[in-house]
């Protein structure tokens, strides 16, 4: 396992990392989740994502049983929140300086842990001045509650008015944004976010580098049942395979698989080094449902060399796009 900074940031990030959307308190309960945080941690990886939104706080009342039980140093494991969706009443919801700081309230009492590495804006509040939101992560940040915040999903006008916030009022600036990021998303990451790299120094932690399973080929003949697509609450996900785009992505994913094969990679090893191979990109999250898939993905990382320049070149022409960006190897 390599480690990446966190942006310009001095905090260092495994490259793939773990996450409980979906997972935690849906598909898997305490001993599932011990057993594939345990697993995660002794292949090297140390930052676990949650968020309040997550099955309703219950991903990271699990995950905070499962720290508490591991007992692993503070300082070995990064673990994060996010705030937006933390109820049905008007005031638990959104970014105000409210809800912002009752949600990380809550969300430590969750995790059972002192303060929280990263804290993030899970979504865009236009009801709520960006000004605001900068202060209430700043005090948080000043009592020590939070160590580094950043957004999820913003768009790069909203980054950078968040940033002019933050320098004119030396308030703390956000550090790290997490989008989706995989073969078939990658506008936002790739070109968006492009010059706030090296103008604001941001990290990004990627969700959905398997495109939901799209890019494992599991989808090519239909959902299968346990599957992510198949869930109760998830008929949106399912939903978009009917459409025209996602009959593309399928077909796309079956030809990308048979690139696979003849690079002796599997289409999940390809696509998640296809994402690790952008520089910007400081960590992949994970969302296993199972050990033995989370210790599949994770020895995506003995065939790095795989992913040639020509590799990627034959994957684009697929995807029918340029290489677009920098590529770490």
């Amino acid at each position: 396992m390599d480690y990446r900074r966190l942006g310009k940031s001095g905090l260092r990030v495994s490259e793939f990392s773990y996450g409980a959307w979906v997972t935690f308190a849906k598909q898997a309960g305490e001993k599932d989740a011990s057993e594939m945080m345990a697993t995660a941690y002794d292949h090297g990886i140390n930052f676990f994502d949650n968020a309040e939104g997550y099955e309703r706080g219950n991903a990271e009342v699990l995950m905070g049983e499962v720290l508490s039980k591991l007992n692993w140093k503070r300082d070995t494991y990064v673990v994060s929140s996010k705030v937006f969706w933390g109820g049905d009443k008007p005031n638990q919801k959104g970014l105000s300086r409210k809800h912002v700081t009752e949600a990380c309230h809550a969300a430590l009492k969750r995790l059972q842990v002192d303060y929280l590495d990263l804290y993030f804006c899970h979504r865009p509040d236009v009801d709520t001045p960006i000004e605001e939101t900068v202060w209430a992560m700043h005090n948080l940040v000043t009592q020590g509650k939070i160590l580094y915040w950043g957004t999820s999903e913003w768009t790069a006008q909203q980054l950078t008015e968040a940033w002019g916030v933050a320098r004119a009022m030396n308030l703390t600036p956000p550090t790290m944004e997490q989008p989706q990021y995989n073969m078939f998303e990658r506008q936002k990451v790739e070109g968006d976010y492009a010059p706030l790299y090296d103008l604001f120094g941001l990290g990004t932690t990627i969700w959905s580098p398997l495109a939901s399973g799209i890019l494992t080929g599991k989808y090519a003949d239909g959902i299968p049942e346990g599957s992510r697509m198949s869930l109760p609450g998830y008929e949106w996900l399912r939903d978009t395979l009917s459409t025209e785009a996602g009959r593309q992505k399928i077909e796309k994913a079956r030809k990308l698989n048979d690139l696979a094969k003849e690079a002796g990679l599997s289409l999940a090893h390809m696509a998640l080094l296809w994402c690790l191979r952008t520089p910007h990109v400081s960590t992949v999250i994970l969302g296993a449902s199972r050990t033995s898939q989370l210790v599949d993905n994770i020895k995506a990382l003995e065939h790095k060399a795989k992913m040639t320049p020509e590799l990627i070149e034959r994957i684009e022409t697929i995807l029918g796009n340029k290489p677009a960006g920098p590529q770490r190897y």
